[in-house]
Parts: structure tokens; sequence; C-alpha cells
């Protein structure tokens, strides 16, 4: 077949799925959006497979909080994935971490290059804003919410299928009357990629965090998250006489907020642009705790996929975040500590972490459950099985139903 997968994010694991595929005989171009700063994964092309690595809306950067610039930037977003897909003729296209502008534009123009594509649905972005407006967003994204909503259902409608990360995904497709062509694939991450290293490491020693008790936060920093949990539980650390370095690596809007919380608690805070992804392992090697955040709102709409990194580390993990969520329900199974995302929760969360840092064996064995349980459950064969037959009914229904 030939495949043009676009994520939209550029993270490890679709990039490495697409590597999979082209080993399999597969003619796969891997886009990604150029204008998206966040973490990446391995984007080189690999000649040996045929693999085409290929990014789109160079030279843009995405406006972060001017809201009405990010619309019109998304839509254009959208229009620069179908000029590539009309460059490349693949005959599927598979779509992960989307802006839903960006999709809307999408569907129309596939639908005028009358080539089929497959939802990968890794956020349900108009739940999120609805959930979102009044709080942290202003009550007029309202409106916005539910013509996200209604722009993503119907984008939804019009993909050959859908893949969708949890199972808590499937009552919001059975509203929209798409349940029936969903698969639900979890997330996973690159085992060969991101390994266990050494605490004291090279990273760790040019960022000088080998000798200090460390607590790490990497990845983004939005609005299903609360940043300021990160700096109470540090604060809690110290109050309890375990202070810790907190290292958080992010890049956005977020960072002044943190920068300043810090400095109102005395809390000693690094934070560092992302990290080159060759570097990843060595980066959350160097944290003696790993902390994930997730709003309890959001659960029944994303997965943070970080978690799926920091396990296959092989660290202690602290989740701030429903117990529910898939990702809680591993960090649980590798004997990490998962408490609700509030600040009623940092007392009880920093008494765990001061207990791991004090206890060095036990700080190991959980490092090893969680490299242990991440390589029981992120087998790449099954998954990439999976998204081939996905892909090839995609190719085959519209054969079918192709003009002679």
């Amino acid at each position: 077949m030939r495949i043009l997968v676009h994520d939209f994010s550029g993270h490890p694991f679709q990039a490495q799925l697409s590597r999979e595929l082209a080993s399999r005989g597969h003619a796969v171009v891997h886009s990604y959006c150029a204008a998206y700063v966040g973490g990446k994964g391995d984007l080189r092309s690999d000649p040996s497979t045929g693999l085409h690595v290929e990014s789109i809306s160079d030279g843009m950067s995405i406006s972060k909080t001017d809201f009405k610039r990010r619309l019109l930037q998304e839509l254009l977003i959208g229009l620069h994935l179908a000029q590539q897909v009309r460059r490349h003729r693949p005959e599927v296209v598979m779509i992960s971490t989307y802006p839903v502008p960006s999709l809307l534009v999408f569907t129309v123009l596939a639908r005028i290059l009358r080539v089929p594509w497959v939802l990968w649905h890794q956020d349900v972005q108009g739940v999120a804003i609805e959930k979102f407006a009044g709080e942290k967003l202003p009550a007029t994204f309202v409106v916005a919410a539910r013509l996200i909503s209604w722009a993503e259902r119907w984008c939804s409608r019009r993909a050959a299928a859908i893949v969708a990360i949890a199972d808590s995904f499937l009552p919001i497709h059975r509203s929209w009357g798409t349940a029936e062509k969903v698969t639900v694939i979890p997330n996973w991450a690159p085992l060969d990629e991101i390994v266990p290293v050494e605490r004291k490491n090279d990273w760790a020693v040019e960022h000088f965090l080998d000798d200090v008790k460390t607590l790490l936060y990497s990845g983004t920093l939005g609005l299903k998250h609360n940043p300021a949990l990160l700096v109470e539980l540090a604060a809690e650390l110290a109050a309890q006489g375990a202070p810790v370095q907190l290292v958080v690596v992010n890049e956005g809007p977020c960072v002044p907020l943190l920068r300043e919380a810090a400095a109102a608690a005395e809390v000693p805070l690094r934070v560092l642009p992302f990290q080159p992804y060759d570097r990843l392992s060595e980066v959350l090697g160097s944290g003696d705790v790993l902390v994930v955040l997730l709003e309890e709102d959001a659960s029944s709409f994303s997965v943070p996929s970080k978690t799926l990194s920091y396990l296959s580390a092989g660290r202690p993990i602290l989740g701030l975040m429903p117990e529910a969520n898939q990702a809680a329900v591993l960090v649980s199974a590798a004997g990490g500590c998962v408490l609700p995302p509030r600040s009623e929760s940092t007392r009880e969360a920093a008494g765990w972490v001061a207990d791991v840092l004090a206890d060095t064996p036990r700080r190991e064995r959980l490092g090893a459950a969680s490299r242990e349980l991440a390589e029981r459950e992120f087998a790449l064969d099954r998954c990439a099985d999976k998204f081939e037959r996905i892909l090839r009914l995609a190719v085959s229904e519209r054969d079918i139903h192709e003009p002679a």
C-alpha cells in the first residue's frame, strides 16, 4: 500500500508505527507539522525501508494565545496537508493529533481527492473545550465548543475507519453514530528507543542533576493539566524534610506561571526546553520520581501518553490524575502512586515521594516494575497488525465503491 501517516505533533510512537509499516513493504510517507512546538520522536527518513518523513507548514509558528489567528493558521494547515496528499497520491491516509479546524479542511478536500482516510483519535477536542469553558477558557468558548464538536463529529462520520486510544472514547462515538467503525488500540511507547539508563548519566551531569534528588515532569502543559500542583508538591516535600529539585521540560504559556509560583513558594525550579529525542532516555532517567498530571474532567477524552514513555524509562511514577484513566491504571499496576489531581492530595503524594527517595532498593524495584510492565504491554507487532488490517480495509472499501 501507499500510505501517508500524518501525526500533527510528531510524537515517538506514531513515527515508530510508520517505520514498522515501511519495513513490511509499504510505501510510507510520515508527515508532521513543523509549526507545532513540542517533544518530537525519531523523524528521520529511512531509505533502507522506503520510509519518507516530510513536514508541513514550515516557517509557521502557531499562536498559543491569539485564538483568532490560531484558527486561521489551523485552517491553513489543513490545506497544507491536503496539498501534501495531492503530491504523494497515497492509497490511504491516517491522521493523528490534529486540530479540528485542520481536520475539517482536510475532510472536505479528501472527498475531492477521492482518498480514504482513517482517524486515529487521540483527544476528543470539542468535549475538552466545553468542559474548560468558563473555567480555564472564557465562557464564550461554550459556543466554540459546540462548533468544534459538530465539526469533529461531521469529520468522524466521513472517516473510513476510526482508531480510538481508550474504551472511554466509545460513549462519545456511540452518540455520534460512529461506534461501529471504531477499533480501540491503546497507545504505546517505543521500547527500543526509550530505555532505562543510569541515574547518573551524561545529561544529568550536564545539567547538574546527578547528585540532586529530582522530581521531573516532561511534556506538554495545557488545559488538561494543573501545573501549580507541581510547585505545591515540591513545597510540601520541603515541608516534610525531603526537599527536591523540581525540573520541568516544557515550552509554552505555562512557563512564566510556573516560575512565578515557584518563586512565591521558594521552590527550586529548573525549566528546560524540549530536548532532542535521542536524549529522552537520559532526560527521564535523571528523575528520581516522574510526575504525570491530568485534570479530573479530562479523563473521558484524553490519555496522557507521556506516562507510557515514563514506564519505558523504568522510573517510579506519581500520577496526580483520575484513577479510572487508562494511564492511571498502568501506573498503579507498576506500583506507582495515583491520587486525585487536587491540592488536597499533595500531602499524601509528598509522603509517598519522600519514602521512595529515602529507600534506594524500593526506588529500584519500582523502576524495574515500570519497565517490566511496559515490555508486557507495548508489543508493536500486535498493534501494527491491527493498523495494517484497518488500512487495508479502508483501501478495499474504496476500491469496491470506486466506479469501474
